[in-house]
């Protein structure tokens, strides 16, 4: 079976790569590179240099293909406020694009790389997939949007897919086959790594007053290499069931910005200064998901998502990197 994954050259979609073709799969890579590394294409994996927005682009990389992962969003919630022509034209458009082509290629199935900024601020937790869906910013509404695109073409064109509502990604391959490091970072746990390797002076922690244990806000964090698995899983599952499916990932467990920091600073050895900002706007005390529905749907455990892997992977790769 051949897959062919857009933005395979990406941070999270570099690992999904790795784990199709630990599974077996034949894999195309399409990536436009604008955040993507070359450094992060393998061996094994074909690589076509395309965009989204070019429909023939995407049409002609089809040729051939089973199947689709589509992880080429832009991701900064910041920014997205700030510029939601860029959001909307690259994840919206972009993703009509991709169905379009599949619909002409006769391609059935996709994994759509989703989130949990669908959600908005949390009204109880853990946040099952019934919660309501209040995105608090352009990039969560560009999701949820992309979510309501899929459920139609299932409905009008029999495309089959799988939406992976992720929460925190963090780490990188405990193997350390991947190394190619995130560019202008804006998660907790790279920005950590570059103040530890020197790269920013110093961390900026988002508010201490928070209801929480330590005041710091808590974030639910899972690990790419648990979220490549999953990918591979709700391939599998699209593609066997010819069935489409929405679902959580994350750890099921908190950690607050002093717990990643303090784990940063013991495995690193490095001080890693940290100074106390504003609370940013629309940022709750508390977000933890439940993932009950894809360890039914799809076998999936997390194994990597513990703080002391989380924390130990991105270390070993910012130190090389």
């Amino acid at each position: 079976m051949k897959v062919l994954v857009i933005g395979g050259a990406g941070y999270i979609g570099s690992h999904v790569v790795k784990a199709l073709r630990s599974a077996g799969y034949a894999v195309v890579v399409f990536d436009n590179l604008s955040s993507g590394l070359r450094e992060n294409l393998r061996a094994d994996a074909s690589f076509i240099h395309g965009d989204i927005l070019i429909p023939g682009a995407v049409l002609s990389a089809l040729y051939g293909v089973d199947a689709v992962i589509h992880l080429a969003a832009f991701k900064a919630a910041g920014e997205s406020m700030l510029q939601p022509e860029k959001y909307a034209v690259n994840n919206i458009a972009g993703t009509i694009n991709i169905l379009n082509a599949m619909s002409d290629a006769g391609v059935k199935h996709l994994v759509f790389s989703s989130s949990a900024a669908v959600y908005g601020e949390p009204e109880y937790l853990p946040i099952d997939e019934d919660h309501p869906t209040r995105p608090e910013n352009f990039y969560g509404y560009t999701k949820l949007e992309i979510e309501q695109l899929l459920a139609w073409y299932d409905t009008l064109k029999e495309i089959r897919s799988s939406s992976l509502r992720y929460f925190n990604a963090a780490g990188y391959d405990p193997e350390g086959d991947i190394r190619g490091l995130e560019q202008n970072p804006a998660n907790l746990l790279p920005v950590i790594m570059e103040v530890a390797i020197g790269k920013r002076s110093t961390l900026s922690v988002f508010g201490d007053d928070y209801e929480t244990p330590d005041g710091t806000g808590v974030r639910d964090y899972i690990h790419v290499t648990d979220l490549a698995d999953a990918h591979v899983r709700a391939l599998k599952y699209t593609v066997e069931n010819d069935l489409s499916l929405t679902v959580n990932l994350g750890s099921e467990h908190g950690l607050s910005v002093m717990d990643v920091l303090q784990a940063a600073r013991s495995i690193s050895g490095r001080e890693i200064p940290a100074t106390i900002s504003d609370r940013r706007p629309g940022d709750p005390a508390r977000l933890v998901a439940s993932a009950k529905r894809a360890r039914v749907a799809l076998g999936w455990v997390p194994r990597y998502s513990d703080l002391n892997t989380l924390v130990q992977t991105s270390w070993e790769a910012y130190q090389n990197g």
